[in-house]
This record gives C-alpha cells, sequence and structure tokens, in this order.
C-alpha cells in the first residue's frame, strides 16, 4: 500500500521541478537616455550647482554611479556609433559629426544593441536624435529599431546656426524613414520625445513583449529650448532650465515602470555622448576639475555621467570607480538577454560585475583608447594611467567664453606632448609626470602600438587593417 502513495509523491515532485525548470525568467526591459553634451558634473550627485536633479539622484541612489566612465570619442556620431555598436567608431569608420550631406553612415552590415534585441523577440524604438547618417539606408529602422521619431542629425545644422546659418538646409523630422516636417519646435522636443517613449513602453507592456527604447535627447546641444513648464526653473539659466527638464523626462520613465509594475525588471541606462561645448559659455555645462571638454580627448571632453538602474540586480547607492566605455554596453546587453555577439569582431566587454556591485570586480580591459578627428590615437587610459600623444587640440586658453547661444572662438593650435597623468590624484591633467614613469611609459606603449596594428594611427601615418 506504500509504494502506490510513493509513486504519486514522486510525480508530484517531478511535476513541481519541471513547473520549476520551465519557468523563465522575463526578458529584462531596457531603456538607455543619452543627452548630448551633458557635462560630467551636470546632475546632482556628480555635483551640478544652481539646478536641480531629484530623478536622476534617485536613479543614482537605486542602483549604481560611475565616476570614471568614457565615450570613445568626444563628439556625437562616433560617441552614438559605439555606443549601438560596442565598436570603436573608428573601427566602422565613422570619425567626427556627419552634416546632412554625408555620404557614409552606420554601415547597414554592423550589429546594434537594437538588432540583437529584436532577435529575442523585443520591440524595439528609437526617440530623438540619431546622426549616424541621414540616407535612407542608415536610417534607425534599417538598424534593428521598429519605429523612429526624431530628427537626423544635430539640431543646430539648420539655417539658424549662429555661426554658418548658410550651411545648412531647414532641419528635417523624421517619423520613421518619411520626412514630416521641416523646422520643428525645438522646445517641445524633450516633452514630446518623453511622451512618446513612455507610450511606447506601455503599449509593449500591454502587448506583454519585452522592450528596448533608445532615447536620444537632442539636449542640451544647443541651441538651448525648453518647454514653458521649466523656463525660468533653475537659478543656473536656461542650460539650468534644459538640464532640469531632462531630469523631468527622467522622472516620467520611472514612473511608467513603476506605475506598469515592471520596474524591478527593467534596466534603464542613462548617459551624456560627450562633454560640454564650452566655448558656448552660459549655455555650455559643466566638468568640475576636469581638463578641457567637447572636441577633445582630455577628461572634460570623454568623461560623462553614467548611472544605472536595474533593482534586485544592480546593488542600490552604488558608485564603481573602474574605467568603462560606451562600448562595453551591447556586450553586457547581450549576456543580460542571453544574445550571441555579433560575429564580427568588437571592442567591448561585459561589465556586468562593475555594474552589479561586485566590490572585487575591475575593469575587463587592460587599456581603453581615445581617436580622434579622422583616426588619431590621441590618448589611452589603463588603470590609473592616462597617457598622451603628441597631437594638436583646441582649448578656449585665457578666452572668455561666449554668452546667450553665441560661442566664442577656439585656439586651435594648442599642442601637447608625450604626456603621463596619474588620475587616482590628478584628475585635472595637470602636471605630466612622463619622466618619472619610465617603465608605465613603456608598458602603455606597448599597448598603444597593439591598438594601432590594429586601426592604425593617422598620427603616425599608419594604416589599420582592422577598419570595416
Amino acid at each position: 500500500m506504500v509504494k502506490p502513495y510513493l509513486a504519486l509523491i514522486a510525480l508530484a515532485l517531478c511535476a513541481c521541478a519541471a513547473q520549476e525548470i520551465g519557468t523563465s525568467t522575463p526578458q529584462p526591459n531596457i531603456v538607455i537616455v543619452y543627452t548630448d553634451d551633458q557635462g560630467w558634473q551636470d546632475v546632482g550627485v556628480y555635483g551640478a550647482v544652481d539646478f536641480s536633479t531629484p530623478n536622476l539622484d534617485r536613479l543614482a541612489s537605486e542602483g549604481v554611479r560611475f565616476t570614471d566612465f568614457y565615450v570613445s570619442q568626444p563628439v556625437c556620431s562616433a560617441s552614438r556609433a559605439s555606443l549601438l555598436t560596442g565598436c570603436y567608431a573608428n573601427r566602422l569608420d565613422i570619425h567626427g559629426a556627419l552634416n546632412p550631406n554625408s555620404e557614409n553612415g552606420l554601415k547597414p552590415s554592423e550589429v546594434t544593441i537594437a538588432e540583437l534585441c529584436k532577435q529575442h523577440g523585443y520591440a524595439t524604438a528609437h526617440y530623438g536624435k540619431w546622426h549616424l547618417g541621414n540616407r535612407e539606408e542608415f536610417l534607425p529602422t534599417r538598424q534593428g529599431f521598429d519605429t523612429f521619431e526624431g530628427i537626423p542629425y544635430s539640431n543646430d545644422m539648420w539655417p539658424k546656426h549662429p555661426e554658418s546659418p548658410k550651411a545648412y538646409p531647414p532641419l528635417p523630422y523624421l517619423m520613421d524613414e518619411a520626412i514630416v516636417r521641416h523646422t520643428p519646435d525645438q522646445s517641445q522636443f524633450t516633452t514630446d520625445f518623453t511622451h512618446l517613449t513612455t507610450k511606447f513602453m506601455r503599449e509593449s507592456h500591454a502587448a506583454g513583449t519585452p522592450f528596448f527604447v533608445y532615447l536620444a535627447h537632442p539636449m542640451p546641444h544647443v541651441p538651448l529650448y525648453v518647454s514653458d513648464k521649466f523656463a525660468g526653473s533653475s537659478k543656473q539659466g536656461l542650460y539650468g532650465d534644459v538640464i532640469q527638464e531632462i531630469d523631468w523626462s527622467v522622472g516620467e520613465i520611472m514612473k511608467t515602470l513603476d506605475e506598469l509594475n515592471i520596474a524591478d525588471n527593467t534596466l534603464v541606462i542613462f548617459c551624456s555622448d560627450n562633454g560640454p561645448w564650452l566655448s558656448y559659455g552660459n549655455h555650455a555645462g559643466a566638468v568640475a576639475n576636469l581638463r578641457e571638454g567637447k572636441g577633445t580627448t582630455f577628461e572634460g571632453g570623454i568623461r560623462v555621467p553614467f548611472i544605472a538602474r536595474y533593482p534586485g540586480k544592480i546593488r542600490a547607492n552604488s558608485v564603481c570607480s573602474e574605467p568603462a566605455m560606451t562600448i562595453d554596453v551591447l556586450p553586457t546587453i547581450a549576456n543580460l538577454i542571453d544574445a550571441e555577439l555579433p560575429a564580427h569582431k568588437i571592442d567591448g566587454k561585459d561589465i556586468w560585475p562593475l555594474l552589479s556591485g561586485d566590490a572585487r570586480a575591475i575593469s575587463p580591459h587592460d587599456a581603453y583608447f581615445f581617436y580622434y578627428r579622422t583616426n588619431e590615437l590621441q590618448a589611452m587610459r589603463a588603470g590609473k594611467w592616462k597617457l598622451h600623444f603628441p597631437h594638436n587640440y583646441r582649448s578656449l586658453e585665457d578666452r572668455a567664453p561666449g554668452n546667450d547661444g553665441t560661442p566664442s572662438k577656439y585656439n586651435y593650435s594648442m599642442r601637447t606632448g608625450i604626456e603621463l597623468y596619474n588620475l587616482e590624484n590628478d584628475i585635472s591633467e595637470s602636471t605630466n609626470i612622463v619622466d618619472d614613469n619610465p617603465k608605465v611609459l613603456a608598458d602603455l606603449l606597448k599597448l598603444a602600438d597593439k591598438m594601432r596594428a590594429d586601426l592604425g594611427d593617422s598620427l603616425l601615418k599608419l594604416d589599420g587593417p582592422g577598419i570595416r
């Protein structure tokens, strides 16, 4: 009489085990908020002055804040290419900022985060600024995004440009691949793109579909515009007003996730595409005591705010001081959604241990490399060390910055030598210690030569066989 009961119990246990094994964890939703020209200091938890960012500060308190996070290049198109593909932008043959007449863009053969997500059943959307080619074959809908609404390049590339008004046509506004109007009202950009994002999240959730949404705000890139509800809201002026509206945008996303009860299954990433455009003065952001800004490979140009939240997976209120870069976002997301990496070479590595708050985690890279202009290897970082190679750069030097939307002129004749800095105690890159550290220099030069053998270096007239 005992054996039948034991058999029933065994069957029940097997059924439970099978149910347990068959129950898969829902794929995480992914939201990336990418701002334009927002300085490293321009978030409350990074030291913002005269404006507040309570929603971004909350995001950091519920997740992780990186102190030493980098973009691959200090300029729009190259930075965005690296974020979406996990590659140094010059590997993709993308340099600088594309313009309305550019013939090139992000090649369809490249694999984006959106395409990896699509392969795993995600709904995908991009709202805001694209800037990876405005020809049809380069548009977001050809790069894995189900839908796109926004502008194809920077918001200053229009006839109201303060220095080159005749250089640009009317700014187009696209829905998917169709231009629906020209010269849109930029004061509504942040609000409209936020509403589109939250609507997409709601619709995807209602359909039972995991989602990836890439919200690339055109702000605070000049010209600065803000909606009436935030005009005059900060002590800092228009720039502060714009940042506070971006903070509101992040708050709306967080509120929507809470209302849908999916915050615990959503990775939210906030980052800027490069440092501030310092020549615009009071219409530019701040970098605290970092050196220089956008358009340079000094820390102020390439070090950016980076915050990530994934409740229960990322340790709350954690701070990571290990170096990391946008090239690492794609492989990290690929790991999270169990996607295979692209068949072709990428440069990024999975930084989930850093994101999750593992105190023992270190950067998976020996070094990060900073190219600029047309394939110039200008600088690199390895651990605490930052090495600059001889190159020309722009600086305001002792010149006064611009004011109220009109920039001042840079001095483009500035030049570095071989310069080595210890960023642990010299974040401002003020004291060149190359002569005191010959072994460090030798080790870094070996790493640089290895990179040059792959991607070249136009400063040394070296071609890069790894450029696609």
